[in-house]
């Protein structure tokens, strides 16, 4: 069953609904990820990365909504479900327990690094098929890349 009628044609919305509903997985994933090192963050630098944890969170909730509802416009039901999240989110996590701020902010660079990567792959997918999605697309990878250069820069100088 179809709640809403689509303009696009059925292989068209097939790859746009792939790539919107695992973004989504990500996003909400991203944002769970954020919250858990909000609330387990330690170190000298607790207090900075703990909000700046939050804008992650708040990018990728809201961003969220918006995949959710081109997905739903496209008359694909998104699935933001518990166990759907569960079973398909594959990008970094953090461990258990306390979690150092280098950690965090390493922890933070590599997600949102992975999530690029898929993005840009969807954004590949998405070109012929759905100019629409693949400009949402475009727009989420531009901020999680300006989220993620924010957190690279927390830990300069290297010691490398």
């Amino acid at each position: 069953m179809t709640g809403v009628n689509s303009t696009l044609p059925e292989a068209a919305r097939r790859v746009a609904g792939d790539a919107l509903q695992g973004t989504l997985v990500d996003l909400l994933g991203i944002s769970l990820i954020g919250k858990q090192a909000h609330w387990n963050i330690v170190g000298p630098r607790f207090r900075s990365i703990h909000l700046q944890l939050d804008e992650v969170v708040s990018t990728a909730r809201s961003y969220a909504d918006t995949v959710a509802e081109r997905s739903s416009a496209l008359g694909l039901p998104p699935d933001g479900r518990p166990e759907t999240i569960a079973a398909a989110y594959t990008l970094p996590g953090p461990k258990e327990g306390w979690i150092r701020d280098t950690e965090v902010v390493q922890l933070v660079v590599d997600t949102l690094g992975a999530a690029v990567e898929r993005l840009r792959e969807r954004i590949t997918a998405t070109a012929e098929p759905d100019p629409v999605t693949q400009d949402l697309l475009i727009g989420i990878t531009g901020e999680l890349e300006k989220q993620r250069w924010m957190f690279d820069a927390e830990n300069w100088p290297r010691d490398e």
